[in-house]
């Protein structure tokens, strides 16, 4: 039996595959709480975007860790179309899940059937991603680890889908993608402890990519996805900031109902209205003249005075 190394590069790989479940943990989480404030085409978006970025950290998490994995005796390579496929099962079985939490209306079944779905779809990713492995020799799996990763992915992706619909402030989601994370790093090794390996030594060239031809390029660009997102969803308002900026406008606007608007045909008081002697005429009444323009009066003669 061949021996498995699973850091090769030290604690370079667990920590870096740990920082990516939890980044797209957070990411996950962050794109859900906004689904749930949201209504029609927006709440969709936020569920896709939700479901891709928890997918994408999970599977790049599994294989920044698989950057790590070696066998003694064998090289190692990796099917393109499978490893593919298992970053594909990752965000569509996630986005079942999500979806489920985000359009249930019984929130206890909901988060059952998203939790059940998620991880056995997580677990999936991981046992697709190992049969993509190529090697000299026969990979067997311990049973009773087998059942125990799958529980704990489900465990945990139960434990997520309810932070995401319970928990809003952006501390307790911090807090909640560290343990999602170490959830996830914790069915991952566990996993990889149920490998074993039969070496067949062999000269023969091995089918598929290597590691730095195909997984590490695809890691860094679904984490710098993940990076990019994170900006996007860090710079994009809240439903409760958006409501406090239409406010704001509401209250900056004029009203225009409290212009004062002359209506049709009045004329300002200081201007004559034409015909008013004729008018005068008729009714035989005239207005008295303004105090500027009436004769002055003779003051009163006082006592003693020659007059």
């Amino acid at each position: 039996m061949g021996h498995l190394d699973h850091a090769t590069f030290g604690w370079l790989t667990p920590v870096l595959s740990y920082a990516m479940a939890c980044t797209g943990a957070a990411l996950g989480l962050r794109c859900t709480v906004r689904a749930l404030d949201a209504t029609g085409r927006s709440r969709r978006n936020w569920l896709l975007t939700a479901a891709s970025a928890l997918g994408t950290g999970i599977w790049t998490m599994h294989f920044v860790a698989m950057l790590g994995f070696g066998v003694t005796g064998t090289d190692i390579r990796y099917d393109v179309p499978l490893t593919v496929l298992s970053l594909l099962i990752a965000m569509g079985v996630v986005g079942v899940g999500v979806f489920a939490v985000g359009y249930g209306h019984d929130r206890v079944r909901s988060l059952l059937i998203g939790g059940l779905t998620t991880g056995i779809g997580v677990a999936s990713m991981h046992y697709m991603g190992m049969a993509a492995l190529r090697l000299h020799g026969t990979v067997h799996y311990d049973p009773l680890l087998v059942a125990l990763s799958v529980l704990i992915a489900v465990a945990a992706a139960t434990a997520a889908l309810w932070a995401a619909l319970n928990i809003h402030a952006p501390i307790a989601v911090a807090l909640a993608s560290l343990v999602m994370g170490a959830a996830v790093s914790s069915m991952h090794y566990t996993g990889m402890l149920a490998v074993g390996v039969e070496v067949t030594p062999s000269s023969e060239a091995l089918s598929g990519a290597t590691v730095m031809q195909f997984i590490f390029p695809l890691a860094v660009g679904l984490g710098s996805y993940l990076f990019i997102t994170s900006a996007f969803v860090a710079l994009s308002p809240t439903a409760g900031e958006r409501a406090a900026y239409a406010s704001a406008e509401r209250l900056t606007e004029p009203d225009e109902r409290a212009v004062d608007v002359a209506p049709p045909g009045f004329r300002a008081a200081r201007t004559p209205a034409p015909g008013a002697g004729s008018v005068a005429q008729a009714t035989g009444y005239a207005p008295k003249p303004a105090a500027s323009a009436r004769a002055p009066t003779r003051p009163p003669t006082p006592p003693g005075s020659a007059f």
